[in-house]
């Protein structure tokens, strides 16, 4: 990443190494930092509270009317699909 980049993670915590992004962040290798998800589930580093170029957010990147609505069109098809002897389309584990 270039010195100007901003890293943005709304995905999946595990997806960015906190401890290699805090070391880049200090070190000024990238600008900043947005965080919506941790690394280690919703505790996000200490060190990462003491950077002036990080923002952190409670994990609210699916707090829109649009995101919620579809969320909940979601939980109905897995439900209906359920008692009509189908498989769930949104499983959390495939076997």
């Amino acid at each position: 990443m270039r010195s100007t980049a901003i890293l943005i993670n709304t995905a999946r915590g595990p997806l960015v190494d906190e401890k290699a992004l805090i070391k880049a962040l200090q070190n000024n290798e990238i600008a900043g930092a947005g965080l919506d998800v941790f690394e280690f589930k919703d505790i996000p580093l200490p060190e990462l509270f003491t950077l002036d170029n990080v923002v952190i957010t409670p994990h609210i990147g699916t707090n829109t009317m649009y995101t919620r609505i579809e969320m909940t069109k979601n939980v109905c098809d897995n439900v209906i699909g359920f008692f009509e002897g189908d498989r769930p389309i949104f499983r959390v584990h495939q076997p």
